[in-house]
């Protein structure tokens, strides 16, 4: 059982990635739907440095994720269980960057809007919510397909430590299930932006758990095979 200076870096970096991504989101005063709307930059306006300042916390959040999956592949790629780890902490990554893109789209029109709407007619506000329809439809993709790949990413990894023991089998297992459910969700109910909601909460979650484990127990890692 591998518990050292390595793993406690590791450990610290899912929780911290944890209170950013879930305090960002749960402190924010206002929070965006699937597509922004006119509505959204009066209350924006309400509180927009806070508003500013928080979805910022929340971006970070998916960047310290990465780096967690970077730091756990960094030293859990020995023969035989790297088959996995690789692609799986792999998918997890490419998810969490295309998520944070995806938050960066809401955060910087979420503020833009709020002073090309400012003093404008309806019919004008129309208009420049009609010019931020078709990317806005585009990055609804990024947070679906987000999900998706770091579903894909979990269940390999999640496999990964269930067959090795590599944290205890009820984290594997939750690691499984949690992967499972957001590619069944989203492939299997398109476009129903509150469904998809637990699946973010269920996230920060099994962060915690993993920074937890990993500065409580450590991480067993089996002798390399020839």
């Amino acid at each position: 059982m591998k518990k050292d200076f390595e793993t406690k870096v590791i450990g610290w970096a899912f929780i911290v990635s944890a209170v950013l991504l879930w305090g960002g989101w749960f402190f924010s005063p206002h929070h965006l739907g699937e597509y922004i709307i006119a509505s959204d930059f009066d209350e924006i306006n309400q509180n927009l440095w806070t508003w500013i300042w928080l979805y910022r916390v929340h971006i970070f959040g998916w960047v310290i994720m990465g780096i967690a999956m970077f730091a756990l592949t960094a030293i859990a790629t020995k023969k035989p269980y790297r088959v996995l780890i690789y692609p799986g902490a792999g998918m997890i990554i490419v998810g969490t960057f295309t998520l944070a893109i995806a938050a960066a789209f809401y955060y910087t029109f979420g503020a833009w809007g709020i002073g090309n709407t400012a003093g404008k007619s309806p019919e004008e506000t129309q208009q420049v919510m009609d010019g931020l329809l078709f990317t806005n439809h585009y990055v609804t993709c990024f947070v679906r397909f987000g999900r998706v790949f770091s579903g894909v990413g979990l269940m390999i990894l999640g496999a990964a430590f269930v067959k090795w023991n590599i944290v205890n089998k009820g984290l594997g297992w939750l690691t499984i299930i949690m992967g499972f459910a957001a590619m069944a969700i989203i492939m299997g109910i398109p476009d129903n932006y509150e469904i998809y909601k637990p699946i973010f909460h269920v996230k920060a979650l099994w962060l915690v758990l993993m920074g937890a484990t990993l500065l409580l127990k450590g991480i067993n890692l089996p002798e390399e095979e020839d």
